[in-house]
């Protein structure tokens, strides 16, 4: 089995940071891209941002200049840091990994999500 677990989220005033971590663990030859996507009531799920196992990173423009992804290939996680906080932003972040299992199916693994609330 593959498991995807997000931490960080939480309560925070407009202006501040918040930084998320996801960890991957199960099954696992091999992870592809890994990224963070949102979703607020009433809405679909938007991409945040997205790393590809080289390293190269893929923005939303909400995103651009304000967060920033990164991963740690030999830990099997990856983390949004997430600066100059807007209301806006409020929602439940959700990581998502393609991963090569040695036992599940490979492809795209969701976490559960985390609630991060923006608001004074």
């Amino acid at each position: 089995q593959v498991q995807l677990v997000e931490s960080g989220g939480g309560l925070v005033q407009p202006g501040g940071s918040l930084r998320l971590s996801c960890a991957a663990s199960g099954s696992i030859y091999s992870i592809g891209n890994m990224g963070w996507y949102r979703q607020t009531p009433g809405k679909s799920r938007e991409l945040v941002a997205d790393i590809s196992r080289g390293g190269i990173a893929d923005y939303a423009d909400s995103a651009k200049g304000r967060f920033t992804i990164s991963r740690d290939g030999a830990k099997n996680t990856v983390h949004l840091q997430m600066n100059s906080l807007k209301q806006d932003d409020t929602a439940v972040y959700y990581c998502k990994a393609y991963v090569v299992s040695t036992i599940t199916p490979s492809g795209d693994y969701w976490g559960q999500g985390t609630q991060v609330t923006v608001s004074s």
